[in-house]
């Protein structure tokens, strides 16, 4: 091909007219230039050098090292199951006031007219301001996985991370240290629930598992409190669960939204079937007893402490007529003891002057 030719190639609009003729020509050379010629070096720019990194320095890391943020479990970490089955671990050990409900085919706009509802009672309980307004702001009702709520009671329950053993991990700089994967994904946690589940550790009777698991079928929601409050749960179940005349439902005149069709058509669908309160199952006979106690907590208090004044009261008092009847007789025996001896003296006294 001609020098030339390149010009006629090149579409025109990648040509400038500003291109003179000795480019052109060195340019058509180097593409006419057999694969195996070398390139002719030309003198416009040196060639670029670029630092590479010695394989000698390169950073590595140990084949066995464990990120300390990332411990190893039985599950994977970043899946929804494993984030709900954590969110569900700290639910149960730092809630002491747990509602179960069965909802069946509860829609979104029916769960939304329910809990407006049930803020609207809370709300008239603990206005804006008051020591108790922070309680009804944490109450919530939210819907749950049962079968990952099933798992997450027998972890609080069968599971005990201070009895896990350390094991042995290596840190970024090669060290082995001593460290303990005791949260809820790892593998011993793993076990405990499987060992419960399979039937090679006995499920006792009287624990609360075994008691609350019955409740566990079906599709559940749960209300939470953040402490056990009796005044807001009396609120709470005048709307959730209403059973007049303990628990009447609000009036119309006080609560219109209540009434409405889509509110109504909410709470038909919710079945109270039980309940967990610092640790204990009740069932809806005990959750209305709890939400019977006037004056709530404080009162039971008051209550008690009024029980153990009076008990010490009355034993201080039997202790003390015991002792004062102890002396008493002690005394009158005394004073029998000395007319006895002083009887005989002047008996003998009287026989000498006669």
């Amino acid at each position: 091909m001609p020098p030339g030719s390149l010009r006629c190639a090149l579409p025109r609009s990648l040509v400038s007219p500003a291109i003179n003729g000795s480019r052109i020509a060195r340019t058509s050379a180097l593409l006419l230039l057999p694969s195996s010629t070398p390139a002719p070096s030309t003198t416009a720019a040196p060639s670029r050098q670029y630092a590479t990194a010695a394989p000698g320095g390169r950073l590595s890391l140990p084949p066995d090292y464990i990120p300390p943020t990332k411990p190893p479990t039985a599950r994977p970490a970043d899946t929804r199951k494993s984030q709900l089955l954590r969110s569900y671990t700290s639910l149960l050990r730092s809630t002491p006031l747990i509602l179960i409900f069965q909802h069946n085919n509860l829609t979104a706009v029916e769960f939304a007219a329910v809990r407006r509802e049930l803020r609207l009672a809370l709300a008239a309980v603990s206005p804006e301001g008051s020591d108790s307004a922070e309680i009804a702001s944490r109450a919530e009702l939210q819907v749950i996985r049962t079968r990952i709520f099933d798992v997450a009671l027998k972890i609080v329950e069968f599971y005990d991370p201070s009895k896990v053993q350390p094991s042995e991990a290596t840190t970024i700089t090669g060290k082995r240290v001593k460290v303990v994967y005791n949260h809820d994904l790892s593998k011993a946690a793993y076990k405990a629930v499987k060992a419960v589940s399979s039937g090679e550790k006995p499920l006792p009777e009287d624990s609360v598992y075994a008691q609350i698991s019955p409740l566990m079928v079906g599709p559940l929601a749960i209300f939470t409190l953040p402490t056990v409050s009796p005044a807001h749960l009396a609120a709470a179940l005048s709307v959730l669960a209403p059973n007049p005349p303990a628990f009447p439902p609000p009036s119309k005149k006080k609560s219109p939204g209540y009434y409405d069709p889509i509110a109504q058509s909410g709470l038909q669908k919710l079945l109270l079937v039980g309940g967990r309160l610092e640790g204990k199952v009740f069932d809806q006979q005990g959750i209305e007893w709890v939400g019977k106690i006037e004056g709530g907590i404080d009162s039971l208090r008051a209550q008690l402490v009024y029980l153990l004044q009076s008990a010490g009261m009355g034993l201080t008092s039997t202790l003390e007529g015991a002792g004062k009847s102890l002396w008493l007789t002690l005394e009158s025996r005394r004073s029998v003891l000395e007319e006895d001896q002083k009887g005989p003296q002047e008996g003998g006294e009287n026989k000498e002057s006669s």
